[in-house]
C-alpha cells in the first residue's frame, strides 16, 4: 500500500498491490467513516472499482469489494 496524506492529513490510497499486480489508484470516488474505519470508494488504472478500508490504530488495509464494471457497465 502506498499512501499520501490527504486535505486532513490522513492516509489516503495512491496504490495497492492485489497478488504481484499493483493497482494505481486513479481517483477517490467516495469516502466515509465507521466506527473503527475509514473506507475508500477507488477507481484503479486497470478500470476496476474498489473498496478499501483502514483501520488506522492497528494501520491495516483490507480490499472489502471488487467490481470489474466500468461506468457503463461489465466490459
Amino acid at each position: 500500500m502506498s499512501c499520501h496524506a490527504g486535505h486532513r492529513g490522513e492516509a489516503e490510497p495512491r496504490s495497492f498491490w492485489l497478488g504481484e499486480r499493483r493497482v494505481e489508484v486513479q481517483a477517490i470516488l467516495d469516502r466515509w467513516l465507521a466506527p473503527d474505519h475509514r473506507y475508500f470508494k477507488l477507481q484503479g488504472d486497470d478500470g476496476g472499482t474498489y473498496i478499501l478500508r483502514h483501520d488506522a490504530a492497528a494501520d491495516e488495509w483490507e480490499m472489502t469489494m471488487y467490481s470489474a464494471w466500468g461506468p457503463r457497465g461489465p466490459a
